[in-house]
């Protein structure tokens, strides 16, 4: 016996009660992406709410490479969410080694088995040795 799910339709006519137009929601949308995309003081502020990794530290470890003069604001950010991005993607990896020994703590030899199980992780091979 095959069960049925009744879904409520929406009407399409023009709701008095509802607040807005999609003209607006969308010129909403719009303003946001502008707001997020400028550049100067203002967008320094922004990169640095949505970065967790402390900006000026990546900036002046970015300039420790001789061929590394200039570092502008947008690629210290870039450099700082892919570095987040890749320390949250190992850091799971190595959880679910951490879960299989039924332990919440990540240890070393977590990290090493992500590293070595995950093709990926190749490239640091050897580097925690």
């Amino acid at each position: 016996m095959a069960a049925t799910v009744a879904t409520p339709v929406m009407s399409t006519e023009h709701d008095p009660d509802r607040c807005g137009s999609e003209e607006e929601s969308r010129g909403a949308e719009v303003s946001e992406e502008s707001s997020q995309q400028q550049t100067g003081p203002t967008a320094a502020v922004t990169h640095s709410r949505l970065s967790k990794l402390p900006l000026a530290r990546i900036k002046a470890l970015m300039k420790t490479d001789p061929d590394v003069s200039l570092a502008s604001q947008e690629s210290v950010f870039i450099i700082a969410k892919a570095t987040e991005l890749f320390v949250e993607m190992i850091a799971k990896d190595a959880l679910v080694y951490a879960q299989q020994g039924k332990r919440k703590t990540l240890q070393r030899k977590d990290l090493d088995n992500a590293i070595e199980a995950i093709d990926e992780f190749a490239f640091l091979e050897g580097t925690l040795d």
